[in-house]
This record gives structure tokens, sequence and C-alpha cells, in this order.
């Protein structure tokens, strides 16, 4: 793993101006640049590129990032493959530390079924293309189908011999370990100390991670067998409900025309990328799952799903559009004539052709889930009652409320119904929907038999709009408060803050990290809402490397005042000076040295926990924290020219203990709340008892309002 002292150097070498220009044409603007937008075609620039904050955005589809993740976001790499990017571009040399054991294992384990599926995928390429078989059997079979040379590489298309272990001997005798060869699900164990190959006969189609990655294969038999298709086995490097097919090829398609069309199958997906639709992606037959519409949602908020005419399938499949409504994406569907898929029809259309048959025929999915359910009911008032509801439901997961407003409107023109009634069963679906939920995470606390959830603690849904907080009874009143105080963290944590002195009567300074983290532990308060809590744990964390990156950059800052010194002296030393003027002239040149030494000390610590959360390996860390430090306004050159206007960073031993006495009032308001709530269920000993707890939780915040600006406490709350 890279060593935090490279990540570091890597942070603060790339310089978001440099690194985006590689890739769009800016003009300077004010104090930033301007250019159009890599992320989303437009005509006007709205992207734009803060060299002092070293980050970019765009005002229009909110894209953007450090470095790191604008790298991450553009090229869809992971996050090492960022850092190393960056690392060569600025010529710094990669130093990896030793992995403990257990990541060594866990790495091995899946370093090794990614190679071992690497060298499957080139021995079955090669069999396509080197061998009889593979050129009389699998080539033709693709050139039926109307792949192109092109496309078959493009997918890197193969066929598995017919022969019971072609694989397993070939691989193992190439020294690979045949453990893997089975935990893959390549080769079967066939109890006898070796193994028989799963797919053998069959036209493979290489299944990729969003990084292109070899994660599983799919293999389609070229006899009549009642398996079609027989696919790789779920395994520790392939999960079938969160990869999508062709999402490798067809992720730079989908930023770039801002959409994604659904298909089911691996013919399907490669027909409409060779026809010119190369965002298009595939569920491989199976029901759409939370995971693979947060896949999509990473790329697009714009899915078209493309059905054939089997109405059955088409009903079977209507419920799991509901997920891709719930997430807050834009779905529309197109229904193919009868006797066609999206393989077929791709195949015998040209592209102009395919394009004109979508934007003729393309449908909002309310519109187009009422025409198909209504199909047969329109005399039946049972039937009819029952796609009422089953279109409720549907506009009931939908997030925003002027979308729900919309449809709602839309659909009682279209049902013939009263909009008033629809708007309360609407309102009735949602209500039971947050009922349920909420059980199922009271289940969850009390260990009960929750699903496994399909998505990480802190998922990156969590961070569409400024850091949404999360839904309790206090959230109003806390979330403001603990949204201030993390943004000052996130954006100067490590500054130095005050003195403080230790056991012995030494003073040191405290960064405003540790201030926070000091006074937190002294009340015992904690980050109510998880994102804030884990941004705050990244940034312990971050600080704990700090010493060492600090040592590495201070001897990089002493090199370059040797510099400064070295060519000083040399200017002093050509001019004919006195020997008075050449003393007042090393002075003057050690003031200036030792400035520049504490301006670049002290940028060093002001940024240093902005960039490393800012460009986090986690998703969600690492947009939350750019949406916290993100400034839409800042004040032009002209305020500044002649006057100097108190900065946020002046002002900092005043904002943070306000921000942590504001937190600490309202967490007071949130007591007092709970416990008026609580009394008129209580005993009248016990009302008592809560009412000195009031006076008392009372009197606590008249003081903190004192030191907050003698603010009215209204104790009627």
């Amino acid at each position: 793993m890279i060593d935090k002292a490279t990540v570091a150097q890597i942070l603060d070498s790339a310089n978001i101006v440099e690194v985006v220009s590689d890739f769009v044409s800016l003009k300077r603007r004010g104090s930033g640049f301007v250019g159009l937008c890599p992320f989303h075609n437009e005509k006007t620039p709205s992207f734009s590129v803060s060299p002092a904050r070293n980050y970019c955005h765009c005002f229009s589809c909110g894209k953007g990032g450090s470095p790191v993740g604008f790298m991450m976001e553009l090229e869809q790499m992971s996050y090492v493959e960022a850092l190393k990017y960056l690392a060569q571009k600025y010529h710094i040399e990669v130093h990896e530390r030793e992995l403990t054991d257990k990541e060594r294992d866990e790495q091995t384990e899946r370093e090794s079924m990614l190679v071992i599926n690497e060298a499957a995928g080139k021995h079955f390429e090669d069999n396509l293309y080197n061998t009889p078989d593979g050129k009389e059997i699998g080539l033709t079979y693709f050139a039926e189908r109307g792949f192109s040379a092109a496309t078959i590489k493009k997918f890197r298309l193969g066929y598995s011999l017919d022969k019971r272990n072609d694989l397993y001997s070939t691989l193992v005798k190439q020294g690979y370990n045949p453990r893997y060869l089975i935990s893959t699900g390549l080769c079967i164990d066939d109890n006898h100390g070796g193994g028989f190959d799963r797919f053998k006969g069959r036209a493979m189609f290489p299944v990729m991670n969003v990084a292109g990655k070899i994660i599983a294969f799919g293999g389609r038999t070229l006899k009549n067998e009642p398996a079609k298709y027989v696919n790789s086995p779920e395994s520790v490097i392939f999960k079938k409900s969160r990869e999508l097919y062709g999402l490798f090829q067809a992720k730079q398609a989908i930023v770039k025309k801002g959409k994604c069309f659904l298909v089911e199958g691996y013919a399907d997906v490669i027909s409409m990328h060779q026809a010119g639709f190369d965002n298009t992606v595939a569920s491989s037959g199976t029901s759409l799952t939370e995971g693979q519409i947060s896949m999509i949602h990473r790329f697009t908020e714009n899915v078209t799903v493309l059905y054939d005419g089997d109405a059955a399938g088409i009903k079977a499949s209507l419920r799991s559009i509901d997920l891709l409504l719930n997430e807050g994406l834009n779905i529309k569907v197109l229904l193919l004539p009868d006797g066609h898929d999206p393989d077929s029809f791709a195949r015998s259309h040209s592209t102009s052709e395919v394009q004109a048959y979508i934007d003729e025929n393309e449908t909002d999915f309310i519109q187009f889930k009422m025409q198909i359910l209504l199909e047969g009911a329109e005399n039946d008032p049972i039937k009819r009652s029952a796609v009422i509801q089953d279109v409720v439901k549907s506009i009931a997961v939908i997030p925003n409320a002027i979308t729900r407003s919309v449809y709602t409107k839309e659909c009682a023109s279209r049902l013939n119904i009263d909009e008033s009634l629809l708007v309360a069963e609407i309102a009735k679906v949602i209500e039971h929907n947050k009922k349920r939920e909420f059980e199922r995470r009271q289940r969850e606390k009390q260990g009960g038999d929750p699903q496994p959830p399909q998505e990480p603690a802190v998922a990156e849904t969590e961070v569409k709009a400024a850091i949404a907080p999360q839904r309790s009874n206090h959230d109003a009143i806390l979330y403001p408060h603990e949204r201030e105080l993390i943004r000052y963290v996130v954006k100067y944590g490590m500054a130095d803050f005050c003195e403080a002195v230790d056991d012995e009567g030494n003073t040191f300074a405290l960064s405003l990290l540790q201030y926070v983290a000091n006074e937190l532990s002294i009340d015992r308060m904690s980050f109510s809402n998880r994102l804030f809590a884990a941004i705050f744990e990244a940034a312990e964390e971050a600080a704990g490397q700090f010493g060492d990156v600090y040592n590495h950059f201070y001897a990089a800052i002493d090199g370059e005042a040797e510099q400064m010194r070295l060519q000083g002296i040399a200017e002093i030393q050509a001019m004919q000076l006195t020997m008075a003027e050449i003393e007042s002239h090393e002075h003057e040149l050690n003031e200036k040295i030792e400035a520049h030494k504490a301006g670049r000390i002290h940028d060093f610590k002001v940024n240093f926990l902005e960039k490393q959360l800012c460009s986090s390996p986690d998703d969600a860390i690492r947009e939350a924290s750019l949406q916290l430090i993100y400034e839409k306004h800042q004040l032009s050159r002209i305020h500044t020219k002649y006057n100097h206007l108190p900065t946020e960073t002046d002002k900092l031993t005043k904002l943070i203990p306000e921000a942590i006495y504001n937190w600490k009032s309202a967490l007071l308001l949130c007591q007092i709340k709970d416990l008026q709530q609580q009394m008129p269920t209580m005993s009248e000993a016990e009302q008592e008892q809560a009412i000195l707890r009031l006076q008392e939780l009372f009197n606590i915040r008249s003081e903190l309002a004192k030191y907050l600006g003698d603010r009215v406490v209204n104790p009627k709350l």
C-alpha cells in the first residue's frame, strides 16, 4: 500500500489547474479559471477551477473535486490508480509500506483471483484466434451474431474448447494455483485432486468491474443444451448484485451523454455498442438491485430501460423500476417492436433509424406503467383499482416532492380520478414506507434479524446535496451546529489554534482538531450525523500521520530556504556595498527567508486535513468534505485591494468556541424537549424530578446564552 508520506507528497504537489488543463481548455477569469465541463455537453463554460482552493467544480452538473477526485471521476480510476497517475505526472517515486498479515492474506486472495481470471481471459481469446475450433466455431458464431472484429476485441470475447480440462491443465502447467481456479468458479473440483472446466465448449463473455478487471465470465452454449448460458458463481471478487455488464466500456459515454441505456443480456449490450449506443449496460438477466442502481447513479441520473414485446416479462420487471425511482433517477422506457430485442433491433437497423425510434417512442415510466397495467382493465373496476394502487406505490417512492406532484396531477387526469384522492393515498403509502423503514432500523438496533446491507455503512447516496441530515427527532436542531463544526475541522483542522500546558508546565501548540477533540471528550459529546462522525474519525486518523508528513515537508522547506539564502548572498556579493550595508541586506534576507518559511508552514498546516479528506479513498467522505469547504461566492479583488478584511482564519479563536457552545446549547434544548414530551406519562413524583431537571437545564442554557451574546432563552419551550 502507498505510504502516508508519499500520499501527502502527491496531494501537496498536484496542482488542480495543471491536472485539469490536460483534459480541458481553460481561460483565466478573475482569480480562477473556467472551461467547458468534461462531464457533460455544454456550450457555455460553467466549469470553474480554483487554484487557491486546489479544486474544481461545475456549476451546471455539480461534478468536480480535488486533483485526485477529478481523475477518479473523469477517468473512473480507483483511488490508488489516481494517486499513481498523479505521482507519475509529478515525477514522485511511490513508496509502498509492507502490509499486515491480515491485509496480505486478503489482498493475496483477491489479487490471485483477478490474476487467474485475467490469465483465463487471455487463454479464451487465444483459443478464439489461434485454434481450429476457435476459428471455425467461436469466430463463426460471433460473425453470425454480427459482431465486428473491433467489437470482439473491445469486449474481449473468447472461446472455451470443448475439452474436459483444457483450461485447468493449461493454467496449472503455467504455474497457477489450482485453488484459485476452483474459487473463481472457472473450474469445478473433481474430488480426485484435479478439476474440470465449467465453461467447456462455450462462447465466452468476460464480465469486468468498473476498473476493467475481469471478475467473472458468462459462457453461451453453441449446442442444443438446456442451460443456454452458464455464469461464474459469486466469489470474493464477484457479487452479481453489484455489477453491470458493459459498464467498464460504457462509463465514459454515459458521463459524456448524460444518459444510460439499460438492457438485459450480453448480446444486447454488445450490439447496442456496435450500433453507436456505447452508453448501454446490462443487469445480466437478474432483477435490478440497489447495488447496481448505485453504480448507475455514480455516472448519470437519466436511465432508459429497453423492453422487448414480451408483456409477461415487462410486468415482472416493472417492480425493479421502483428501485430506480427511489434512488431519484429519471426513468424512461422504450418498448421495442414485436419480435425484436435490443440485440436484433440494433443489428437490423442503422444508427440513425435506432435513434429516430428512440426519440419517437421513449416514454416516461409512470405513463408506460399505467398503459401496460391498464390493458384489459379499463372496464373492470377491481382490476382498475389494483392498477391505481400499483401506480400510487411507484409515485410514493419518488423522493422529490415536486416530481411526485407533477406525476400525481398527470395520473389523476389519465386515470380519470380525483387528484385529492391520489394525494391522500400517496401520503398513506409514504407514511407506511417510513414506518417499515423505522421498524427495520429498530430491529437492527435491537439485534433482530435485519437484512444485510448492500452498501457500506456510509453510503455515497448520503452525500447528494451538501450532506443531507439523517432522520431523527432532533435533526433540525442539531444538524446545522454539527455541520458548522465539522466544516471548521475539514478546512483548518491542523492549524495552530492555541497554546496548552503539559503536566511539567511546558507550553506547546494545540491544533484546532486537538482543541475540538478535547472539548468533545470532556463533555462526552459525539456527532449524531454518522457521516460527520466518519469525517471526524478520518480527520483524527489523518492527524496521526501528520508528524511524519510534516517532517518530510519541513526538510523540503529547509531546502527552499537554503536556495533562497544562497541566491540572496550571491546577489549581495554582486553589489558594491559597505560592511554596514551588507549586514543590513543580510538581515533583510534572513527576515524574508523566515517569513517565507513561516508562511509555507502555516499554509501547510491549514490545508493539510482539507487535502487529505477531499482526496479520501472513501467516496462519501471525499464528496462530503468537498461540499463542506465549497464556497459559491468569494470576495472580488476590488474589495481587498485597499483594505485588509478579516478572514475566517483570523477569527477562528472566536468562531470555534462559539460553534461548540452553540452545539452544547442545542443538545440541552433536545434534552428539554424530550423531558417535556415525556412528562404527561410520568407519575407525580417523576414529574417533580423532571421539573427540577428542566430548571437545571434552563439555567445551564442561560449561562451559555450569556457567553454567546445574552440571547434570550425561552423557558416555555
